[in-house]
């Protein structure tokens, strides 16, 4: 147990506009150098160009693509009793899915071409939500590409993921007393 305490969970803030904490999620992500206002800025016409685009809620198309674009499982790097290190799958929980599905359609629209009608950031961002929930996009490459290396990596799921676990199965006692406890 924590001599320091536990911290507290934060609660998401809500946007003045659309009262959503997915909005100012998004504006912390795109946030650079400290120019907030830009941030909001940048995702307020990015909701815009996909309301106009789609003439569907706005904030609706913004879920669909972070739920398209969530993975299920990644792979993590994990350390054995020999010092050997082996990449093993692990299932994501929901809040850390969402955060990685943002970052990945935020590297997605970064990386589109500024040519065309995509000149400023948000018009590629909105393009790329709008592709997401297509099931198109880097994002969802992005996403694909870390499920077959999950898949790829599955023979060595039965990896311990604590070093607890590592012990138990190495010590011959415990076997001993586990396997006269279940005959």
């Amino acid at each position: 147990m924590s001599r320091r305490g536990t911290a507290e969970k934060k609660t998401p803030k809500f946007d003045p506009i659309y009262c959503n904490p997915l909005v100012p999620m998004l504006v912390n992500r795109i946030l650079k150098h400290g120019k907030k206002s830009l941030a909001y800025q940048i995702v307020y016409r990015a909701v815009k160009e996909i309301q106009q685009k789609t003439k569907r809620n706005p904030l609706f198309v913004l879920r669909e693509a972070i739920n398209q674009v969530t993975p299920n499982i990644a792979v993590k790097t994990r350390r054995s009793k020999g010092g050997s290190t082996r990449e093993v799958p692990i299932e994501i929980r929901k809040r850390k899915g969402i955060v990685l599905a943002t970052r990945w359609l935020l590297e997605a629209s970064r990386k589109r071409k500024r040519s065309g009608p995509n000149k400023n950031m948000a018009s590629r961002f909105s393009s790329e939500f709008i592709d997401a929930t297509k099931g198109r996009g880097g994002a969802i490459r992005k996403k694909e590409e870390a499920h077959k290396q999950a898949e790829a990596k599955r023979a060595s799921a039965h990896f311990p993921s604590s070093r607890k676990q590592e012990i138990h199965r190495s010590n011959p006692r415990i076997q001993k007393s586990r396997s006269k406890r279940n005959p």
